[in-house]
């Protein structure tokens, strides 16, 4: 498996109180099976498409049995120095760097917005086994009320080069290494209730996003976007039962001009 660039996106794990409801809908709605549960790691479950690792699912650490969220993890060949970037750009750890087996080793943070997020360092396991096919993770955006915040973190910590899309209606820039953007980052606006916190919005491959969609909602996800056909693919909004976010995305059903951008860095 190839080692990817630092800060590109590396793996996705979520906590479920009901882990075994997490299992039903997803492996309903996006076709996953799943291996064995670690208890060595506290039941932490890879989720696969296709005998592919895409993510994982586990039980939330005491304290935290309401919580599900998505977390997104950046790739990092140093957890530690890249802790330290993170601090030096006014993030905060909630976990320091980890060792967990030979895997690899772990931290997890909040920038200064709010947006929790994970860095990886890679041994015996890179990350995602597979990408943009169905099933697996695609694309990923930081959501945040604090755009300008997120704007000067993520870069310091990544060294991201920014381009910002020129458009009216919304607030959305891109971050890429080299050529190639990984990660989006969204303005949030007043349709947001409040109690929603900033938060990272993970987007899987689906071979048709309505089904997709339709499969979610009969199994009690909450619709909240979409669906809606755009220059990067048909996608929706959703949240599953248990109230974390993610997004569906057919990207060979696409329509419309590419958004211009120019450089913000």
């Amino acid at each position: 498996m190839a080692v990817p660039p630092e800060g590109a996106p590396c793996w996705a794990d979520a906590m479920f109180t009901d882990v075994e409801g997490a299992k039903r809908f997803y492996g309903d709605v996006l076709g996953w099976t799943f291996g064995e549960s670690s208890s060595e790691f506290g039941n932490y479950t890879q989720c696969y498409a296709n005998g592919k690792a895409v993510a994982a699912v586990v039980p939330p650490a005491p304290g935290q049995e309401d919580q599900s969220q998505w977390c997104l993890y950046l790739a990092s060949p140093d957890a530690a120095a890249a802790a330290g970037r993170i601090r030096e750009a006014g993030g905060e750890l909630l976990l320091e760097p980890m060792r967990v087996g030979d895997f690899g080793t772990m931290c997890l943070a909040r920038d200064p917005s709010g947006v929790v997020f994970g860095v990886w360092q890679g041994d015996r396991h890179q990350g995602f086994e597979a990408t943009a096919v169905p099933g697996a993770y695609c694309w990923a955006e930081v959501f945040t009320r604090e755009p300008a915040k997120s704007d000067a973190f993520f870069p310091a910590v990544f060294s991201y080069r920014a381009q910002q899309m020129q458009d009216d209606q919304v607030d959305f820039r891109l971050f890429d290494l080299g050529d190639d953007p990984v990660l989006g980052r969204m303005a949030m606006t007043e349709d947001f209730p409040p109690e929603v916190p900033p938060y990272i919005n993970v987007y899987f491959t689906v071979e048709d996003c309505d089904d997709a969609v339709a499969r979610a909602t009969e199994r009690g996800g909450i619709l909240r976007f979409g669906p809606v056909t755009t220059p990067f693919g048909r996608f929706a909004a959703l949240s599953d039962p248990q109230g974390a976010a993610f997004s569906v995305i057919d990207v060979t059903t696409a329509e419309g001009e590419m958004p211009k951008v120019t450089d913000a860095s």
